[in-house]
């Protein structure tokens, strides 16, 4: 992980899903784990892709990609291990990352996105990073699975 100077400010980490960089606010960052063994299980919701084990904890991994990318996410060799609120509880999820992930500082800035769980932009050396509302994000992904599948024929 590289860390660069936040001079007081919010604090977000950029990582890779897939080809496209997001960022998380820090604070619901936990940890950047090196890749343990994924355990799959059938199941029908796209957003989950198994479990690791952590700490002696389970922990659910989400895919990110199905709704940032279109597409499962590739092959990973890190996990981020964050934090998410159900109701008013916290609980650990892993979300696969591609490659390292940079800590910066900025600001973010409103604006519009082409996907609706975007909270709003930073601007890093130039680059429009979109920084991702977790909680937003996983009941888009939710909701999309949960949406009666279109007919395969006629």
């Amino acid at each position: 992980m590289t860390v660069a100077e936040t001079q007081n400010g919010p604090s977000f980490l950029v990582l890779r899903v897939g080809t496209r960089r997001i960022a998380l606010p820090r604070e619901e960052v936990a940890e950047l784990i090196a890749s343990p063994q994924l355990f799959s299980f059938p199941h029908t919701t796209p957003l989950i892709s198994g479990v690791v084990l952590r700490r002696g904890r389970i922990l659910p991994v989400l895919d990110l990609g199905p709704c940032v990318l279109g597409k499962p996410s590739p092959a990973t060799r890190f996990y981020l291990v964050v934090e998410r609120r159900i109701s008013n509880q916290r609980e650990n999820c892993a979300i696969p990352v591609q490659g390292g992930c940079e800590l910066v500082g900025g600001v973010m800035r409103p604006g519009e996105h082409e996907l609706d769980f975007m909270a709003g932009w930073l601007d890093i050396d130039g680059d429009q990073i979109e920084v991702l509302d977790l909680e937003r994000a996983i009941a888009a992904a939710s909701a999309s699975s949960t949406a009666p599948a279109p007919e395969a024929f006629s």
